[in-house]
């Protein structure tokens, strides 16, 4: 009830929330590469928790929630800004560009966190680690739950917004305001996954893949599966992550990180033999 459980339950909610995340996120864009660690979106909410933790140190977890949303929604909108202005909009451009905006906040976080001593808490949060994930400390991953049925239930309203502007404004839809909500929810929810256990990599980006080859493109009907997907992934990585190198623990991220790789780049290879 005080370990085991709460572990559970806050892989279950990180793993499908980031799973989600990823397949709005593609829809949206219309590019199968792009995710929350494709697009900056976690490094952004990751440089507002080091900002947080030099200027109030002493904050509440709720209040480095929200300053962490607040990062991720800015880094997801500039992501958006640069990908309007981009005219070569190439499958793979389009999340090499957020790579590079990536690199530039984690770039910035690193400084900071060289500067002010806090390298080791850096390392915690880009780094997704269940370790110490006991009672009190995961809670707050029930906001991506809600998260979660708040964009299921958005999920058609997002699948036609990624089919083109054109088309959605012909069905009558406000086709920008749906994108900003559809990242807006992103953001959110990976900013507080950000918050509680770190940065979960690839997952978002690898497992809508899979379900979309599996299932097609509608928003409504994969969401589900990718859900449990996603949490079916963390869940195996946790597992491997406490065996690999027993009774020592090695963090989940670098797990997923190995395994979401060598995916990613089967990915790719597909997809550029298709395009080729």
């Amino acid at each position: 009830m005080t370990s085991r459980i709460p572990r559970t339950i806050a892989i279950i909610l990180a793993g499908s929330a980031m799973a989600v995340a990823g397949l709005t996120m593609q829809t949206l864009t219309r590019n199968r590469f792009v995710a929350p660690d494709t697009a900056g979106t976690l490094d952004a909410a990751t440089l507002g928790l080091v900002l947080g933790a030099m200027y109030v140190p002493s904050a509440p977890i709720y209040l480095r929630m929200v300053i962490a949303v607040v990062f991720a929604l800015a880094g997801t909108g500039l992501f958006l800004l640069l990908l309007q202005r981009l005219q070569f909009r190439d499958i793979v451009v389009v999340p090499l560009m957020g790579l590079m905006l990536g690199a530039v906040f984690n770039a910035a976080s690193v400084f900071l966190a060289y500067r002010e001593g806090l390298l080791q808490t850096l390392v915690t949060w880009i780094s997704g680690d269940f370790s110490g994930t006991l009672r009190g400390r995961y809670e707050l991953l029930y906001v991506v739950a809600a998260l979660t049925i708040l964009t299921y239930w958005f999920a058609e309203r997002f699948t036609i917004a990624g089919i083109g502007r054109d088309f959605a404004v012909n069905l009558g839809l406000d086709h920008g305001r749906t994108v900003l909500i559809g990242m807006g929810l992103v953001a959110s929810s990976s900013a507080v996954v950000v918050v509680v256990v770190g940065e979960i990599p690839l997952l978002g980006l690898v497992v809508p893949n899979i379900v979309t080859l599996a299932l097609g493109d509608r928003l409504r009907r994969v969401l589900p599966v990718a859900a449990v997907a996603g949490a079916i992934l963390l869940l195996l990585a946790d597992i491997g992550s406490r065996t690999v190198r027993h009774p020592y623990e090695v963090p989940v991220g670098v797990v997923l990180g190995v395994v979401g790789g060598f995916a990613f780049l089967a990915i790719v290879l597909r997809s550029r033999g298709r395009v080729g």
